[in-house]
């Protein structure tokens, strides 16, 4: 619709397209959830009419999220097959920890440097509000939040290159750091942990910043590496 038919039908002179973004975005949302929550567990081939069904939309756009979610390593298309929950070796994930903590790491260092007071208090904020929901067991809200802290602190660094290789590894593994939480005991670890993290950044302590986030990656392969050989 050209600009003087939208005005003449009474509509905006721009196009609204948010809704059907939204849907994509929220259908996005939804199975990435599912799939960190273990509802759709690895191994799992994804039925797109019981799917779509179970969250009330057509087959459509439930195809364009899960084909973005191949994209991002979470599913598998297989031939024959058709949508599979990716699971992962227990290599695979060894691998792309050891290679997050060597990310995580240089960003740690460079973000002690050049980070804003500002940018640094942004982080602080995440921290609080995910102590927020770890009182209140949130579990999921929690795992956001501290998945977004990690990118947060990358983000600090300033390296586009880093960020988008920690982006995607960080997607693979969601499911992955998210069992990582399981029980009281590892979940409280890891919130210590994150506690000392905070800490450091707000110091600008370089070297106990990326320390801090080295055996905290080393701690999450610890706590998952049993779940993964089941």
């Amino acid at each position: 619709m050209d600009e003087s038919k939208a005005r003449t039908a009474g509509l905006p002179d721009t196009p609204n397209r948010i809704e059907r973004h939204s849907l994509h975005e929220a259908i996005l949302t939804r199975l990435r959830d599912m799939i960190i929550e273990g509802e759709l567990a690895p191994g799992t081939r994804i039925n797109e009419g019981q799917v779509g069904a179970f969250l009330g939309v057509s087959r459509t756009p439930l195809r364009e999220a899960i084909k973005f979610l191949a994209s991002e390593g979470l599913i598998e298309l297989i031939p024959s097959r058709g949508a599979v929950v990716k699971k992962f070796t227990p290599k695979e994930v060894r691998d792309m920890i050891d290679v997050l903590r060597t990310l995580e790491q240089h960003a740690a260092r460079r973000a002690c440097e050049v980070a804003t007071d500002a940018g640094i208090a942004q982080v602080r904020d995440l921290h609080d509000r995910m102590l927020d929901c770890y009182r209140r067991r949130d579990r999921l809200a929690y795992y956001k939040l501290n998945q977004g802290i990690h990118t947060a602190i990358v983000a600090l660094a300033d390296n586009a290159a880093l960020a988008d290789v920690h982006a995607l590894l960080q997607t693979r593994l969601k499911r992955i750091r998210f069992i990582g939480h399981e029980g009281p005991e590892k979940w409280a670890s890891a919130v210590a942990e994150h506690e000392e993290m905070i800490a450091a950044l707000e110091a600008r302590d370089a070297d106990r910043l990326a320390a801090i986030i080295g055996q905290h990656l080393d701690q999450a392969w610890e706590r998952v590496k049993h779940a993964l050989a089941d």
